[in-house]
C-alpha cells in the first residue's frame, strides 16, 4: 500500500500543471477518464468552498469566467488521460510483477479518476488564482486567450504538459540510475551493504 500511495502522489501531483490549458480536441474515448461534475458536496468540495469565502464574487466571477474560456473542465480531461497512459508503465514498475497486474491496474485507473471531479478542482483552483493574480491580471489573460495567439497556446498546452512531463520523468529516472551507480562505485561498502541487505530479503 505504501507503494501505492507513493505512486499516487507521484502522478496527481503533474496534474496542477495542466490545470489551466485547454484544447479544442477530444481526449481519446479509449483512455477518456470518468471525471464529472460533483451532484453532492464533498470534504473537498466543503474545504474550497471555505478557502473562496474571502474571494471577491466579481474577481471570483472573473476566474470562472477565465476557466471558460480556457475550456479548464476539458483540458483537465485530456491531460489526465494522457498522463494514465504514460504513467501505467511507471506503475507496473512499482508493484511486484505479477498477472494480477493486467487486472489491478485498470482497475485502479477507473476508480482513481472517477472520483476525480472537476467541480471540486475548479473550486480549488479559484483561491490559488485568487491569492496569484489580480483581477486585472485574469482580465488581461482571459483577452490575451481570446486571440490567435492565445487560442494556438491552449490548443498545445496540454500536449505539451504530458510530453514535457513523460521527457522530464524519463530524464530523471536516468539520472537517478546514473548517480546511485556513481555512488556505490565511489563508496565500495554502501555497495557491500546493500547487496548484503538484498541477500538477507531474499
Amino acid at each position: 500500500m505504501k507503494t501505492l500511495a507513493a505512486f499516487v502522489l507521484l502522478w496527481v501531483g503533474p496534474l496542477a500543471l495542466g490545470q489551466n490549458a485547454a484544447t479544442g480536441k477530444p481526449a481519446p474515448t479509449k483512455t477518456e477518464p470518468a471525471i464529472t461534475q460533483s451532484a453532492a458536496p464533498t470534504k473537498t468540495q466543503e474545504l474550497a468552498s471555505k478557502a473562496s469565502v474571502r474571494v471577491d464574487p466579481e474577481k471570483e466571477a472573473a476566474i470562472r469566467k477565465l476557466f471558460e474560456i480556457q475550456g479548464t473542465r476539458s483540458s483537465m480531461v485530456q491531460v489526465l488521460a494522457g498522463m494514465s497512459e504514460n504513467m501505467k508503465p511507471t506503475l507496473s514498475k512499482m508493484l511486484p510483477p505479477g498477472e494480477y497486474q493486467d487486472k489491478l491496474i485498470p482497475l485502479f485507473f477507473e476508480k482513481f479518476q472517477g472520483k476525480m471531479k472537476t467541480g471540486d478542482l475548479m473550486d480549488l483552483m479559484v483561491p490559488i488564482y485568487d491569492r496569484y493574480l489580480t483581477k486585472e491580471d485574469v482580465n488581461g489573460l482571459a483577452q490575451f486567450y481570446q486571440t490567435p495567439l492565445g487560442k494556438k497556446m491552449l490548443s498545445v498546452l496540454p500536449q505539451l504538459v504530458i510530453e514535457t512531463q513523460t521527457a522530464a520523468m524519463n530524464m530523471g529516472q536516468e539520472l537517478g540510475r546514473q548517480a546511485m551507480m556513481e555512488v556505490l562505485t565511489e563508496h565500495p561498502d554502501l555497495q557491500k551493504a546493500l547487496e548484503d541487505a538484498g541477500a538477507r530479503k531474499n
